[in-house]
């Protein structure tokens, strides 16, 4: 990734218009950010498809995140089932979200799903935890960076190049430029690990102090990392423009969670335009797994396979 010095002032003049925006804009000083630019990939655009455990997330039978309805016993799976199912789907990767794994994890469970994938001939694309790195200092902050770098661990045990991360919410009171500068912190600290393991890091445009593009590219810039970049959500921008700002993000992505509806400011859910996301991608030169993960109401086991089909002539 080829260096370079965001300007301030130019950064201010580029922004969107909206509170949040200007507030979030002021928050870190010109002096930190001697950072990195967007990637820099030579050759073609290359998008594989993926599918995340996510979009089956009431049917694991191993939990640790809320389910609105959990399936009954007879029809949940474990996660050797769901590679299987990406297998059978034609799926190139396979997302597999730290959340439904067994609470009691060991290597050797790591392992077994590492040969499995291979052997299906499905890649683990990487894994995604929940975390706040804008915690205050303390016990609760000390366990999430902990967090982080155990799943980056296990990560590296599964061959799995890349863990999604969340920066954390903005603070109901207190000050916000303090809350940016912890995320920085911890994010630093856990890209440092992750440098030893040879994984990638991708923090979510997921609310809170990066819910819109311009302070998400901010923070990326201003951490010196190779080994950090953008997870990017097609959903997760409620913004006018939301498909202005994944184009801002896609540069930096290195990875992408690709969802079937989108949420301007102001309206509705409607469907995502599945060949505008393409678009926008192939004209970053994105090069990595886009991941389906499906969040519509309508029955996942029907409609992830009609996604999947839309999609693969797409990403072509």
């Amino acid at each position: 990734m080829k260096k370079s010095i965001l300007n301030r002032r130019s950064f201010l003049s580029r922004a969107a218009s909206g509170s949040l925006v200007v507030m979030a804009s002021k928050l870190i000083s010109p002096t930190d950010l001697n950072a990195v630019a967007p990637f820099n990939r030579p050759g073609k655009a290359n998008l594989k498809l993926g599918l995340a455990a996510y979009s089956l997330r009431d049917y694991f039978r191993d939990a640790s995140h809320s389910r609105e309805t959990p399936a009954p016993e007879s029809q949940q799976i474990d996660m050797f089932q769901f590679i299987d199912y990406c297998a059978d789907l034609g799926c190139e990767g396979a997302e597999l979200t730290s959340y439904y794994f067994p609470e009691q994890l060991d290597d050797g469970y790591l392992l077994k799903i590492k040969r499995h994938a291979f052997m299906r001939g499905v890649a683990i694309s990487g894994t995604a935890v929940g975390n706040q790195f804008t915690d205050l200092p303390g016990s609760a902050r000390t366990e999430q960076i902990a967090h982080v770098n155990k799943w980056i661990d296990r990560a590296a045990i599964m061959g799995a190049p890349h863990v999604r991360v969340f920066a954390g919410n903005a603070p109901a009171q207190g000050s916000w430029k303090k809350a940016v500068a912890r995320c920085i912190e911890g994010l630093k600290r856990c890209c440092d690990h992750a440098a030893k393991r040879g994984v990638f890091l991708g923090i979510e445009n997921h609310g809170g102090i990066v819910a819109e593009a311009d302070p998400l590219i901010e923070i990326v810039e201003s951490i010196d990392s190779p080994w950090l970049g953008i997870n990017l959500d097609t959903g997760n921008f409620h913004t006018k423009d939301p498909y202005g700002d994944i184009a801002k993000c896609a540069p930096y992505a290195v990875n992408v969670q690709l969802k079937v509806e989108i949420a301007p400011r102001g309206k509705s859910k409607s469907p995502s335009d599945l060949s505008r996301l393409a678009h926008i991608l192939h004209g970053a030169n994105y090069q990595g797994f886009v991941v389906l993960e499906y969040e519509a109401a309508e029955d996942p086991w029907k409609a992830i396979p009609m996604h999947v089909d839309a999609l693969k002539p797409l990403l072509s």
